[in-house]
């Protein structure tokens, strides 16, 4: 399609992102018959996997494909900026989804009731609507002294462009979670890494079953149901080590982590106590944000920090404006989630307008 004013007409539903999350409800808004568009700011079909690293191959993620009446991808090494669009590509036309792109949504506000989604590329009205766009555009980098006095690389994880670039040079990876795993996992084998964190890295040593799964969920449900900002379900896991970064292991890097840093300086970082490590290049592996500033207008934030969520924070409907699903936030800002999270999403949309309607007029007696 192409992006077009959508002028005075009104939609029941809109839904802001055509990820896993995004495509899964908009699946769900079809089969209950909601008239709806989705937006996409990507210019093609495949959410933020189109622009993951090259080295990412499908090998190195789960589920994240699953979509409701698909079949997900096998676990291949073929590369999961590639397989992933092309999943998505076809789900879009198999269920004859209708998604404009590219849209680029700046906010979203309210007039007399009706909430009017307002992009360079136009404006549409909706009865309701759903956000479904992820963190990877909201990438977050703290802030040290000296950062901007480095001779060096630095890069955040959604930058990250594969082992082989930063082969020959001294690499510092910031970050306790998953993607720093991951990092230092594919350089320690080609170049000298080191590794620095702000907490202590928590590892699991059991078995990641369902039951454990959920247990992690429950921790990220209860922060939203008390409307503070949501912590990704990845951090309340725990981190293991994949058959790919054994070697690493063996090498002794993941024993190695050293403190978080002080300052950092022209040629390094330089700790609290006086002690400098000289590097070529540093790697923030130190997570994203939920991409939610564009619904700031409708003041659905708590005191707290966070978008408060129905269900004591299992649902998807926002406490403050029920006219509004947030899919891809808090507990669903996981594969396996954002999937869930979209018939739940869909349904929050019917309700939504059930509750709008006025029932037409039954005659006289």
């Amino acid at each position: 399609m192409n992006a077009v004013d959508r002028g005075v007409e009104t939609l029941d539903s809109i839904v802001i992102g055509a990820g896993q999350a995004g495509l899964s409800t908009s699946y769900h808004l079809r089969r209950l018959g909601i008239e709806h568009l989705v937006l996409d700011a990507n210019e093609h079909p495949g959410g933020a996997w189109q622009h993951r690293w090259d080295a990412l191959t499908m090998l190195d993620v789960h589920n994240v494909a699953e979509l409701p009446g698909d079949t997900p991808p096998a676990h291949t090494r073929e590369r999961a900026n590639q397989a992933v669009p092309s999943v998505f590509a076809a789900y879009e036309e198999a269920h004859d989804l209708p998604v404009l792109r590219p849209v680029h949504v700046d906010r979203v506000t309210d007039d007399g009731g009706t909430l009017v989604v307002r992009a360079k590329e136009g404006s549409w009205r909706t009865r309701t609507l759903v956000n479904a766009t992820g963190t990877w555009t909201h990438p977050f980098l703290p802030h040290y002294p000296g950062m901007e006095t480095f001779l060096g690389e630095q890069l955040h994880t959604v930058d990250y462009p594969g082992p082989e670039h930063f082969a020959g040079k001294r690499v510092l990876v910031v970050g306790g979670g998953a993607s720093a795993v991951q990092f230092l996992g594919a350089l320690a084998p080609i170049t000298d890494v080191l590794w620095a964190t702000r907490r202590e890295p928590v590892w699991r040593t059991g078995e990641f079953n369902t039951d454990a799964g959920a247990a992690a969920v429950a921790l990220v449900e209860q922060r939203v149901a008390q409307g503070l900002a949501p912590q990704s379900v990845v951090s309340v896991t725990g981190l293991m080590l994949r058959e790919q970064e054994q070697e690493a292991a063996r090498m002794g890097v993941y024993d190695r982590r050293l403190p978080m840093f002080e300052r950092i300086e022209p040629d390094g970082a330089r700790w609290a106590d006086g002690h400098f490590e000289p590097v070529d290049a540093i790697i923030w592996a130190t997570g994203f944000r939920p991409a939610i500033s564009h619904l700031a207008p409708l003041h659905l934030r708590s005191a707290a920090g966070g978008i408060q969520l129905d269900r004591e924070g299992r649902g998807t409907t926002a406490v403050a404006d029920p006219r509004v699903q947030l899919v891809g936030y808090g507990p669903s800002a996981s594969t396996i989630g954002a999937n869930r999270a979209g018939r739940r999403a869909a349904l929050g949309v019917q309700a939504a307008l059930a509750a709008a309607r006025i029932p037409a007029p039954t005659g006289t007696r």
